[in-house]
């Protein structure tokens, strides 16, 4: 018996390295698929809102459709939801993925 336990080796024995391995592809994968896409959406909102001018049709985050008439420098613009009414806005309270939607639906109808 003392024979097999010499033979087999000491329990645990490399078991430390698989481990940080293992560790290692879990933290590899978790950047892969959660926080390298998250990084990039946040990029395109960015630039996204960056770019917003006069006479964008946007939609908010809230559901409140509209077109920029005036864009501010304190980061917030004017929404004219109709002629003549007009709301004041954060630039973050624009939703990138519903206006780009909207502006999808209105470019296949033309």
């Amino acid at each position: 018996m003392l024979n097999s336990i010499f033979l087999m080796g000491a329990p645990g024995q490399g078991g430390g390295s698989m481990q940080l391995i293992m560790m290692g592809g879990i933290i590899l994968v978790f950047w892969l698929f959660m926080i390298r896409p998250q990084a990039k959406k946040a990029k395109q909102q960015k630039t996204f809102i960056e770019n917003l001018g006069k006479g964008d049709k946007i939609v908010t985050i809230a559901g409140i459709h509209g077109t920029v008439y005036k864009v501010n420098e304190d980061g917030t613009l004017q929404l004219e939801v109709n002629p003549g009414s007009y709301l004041k806005i954060e630039k973050s309270a624009i939703s990138m993925e519903w206006t780009a939607a909207l502006n999808k639906a209105a470019g296949d109808k033309k």
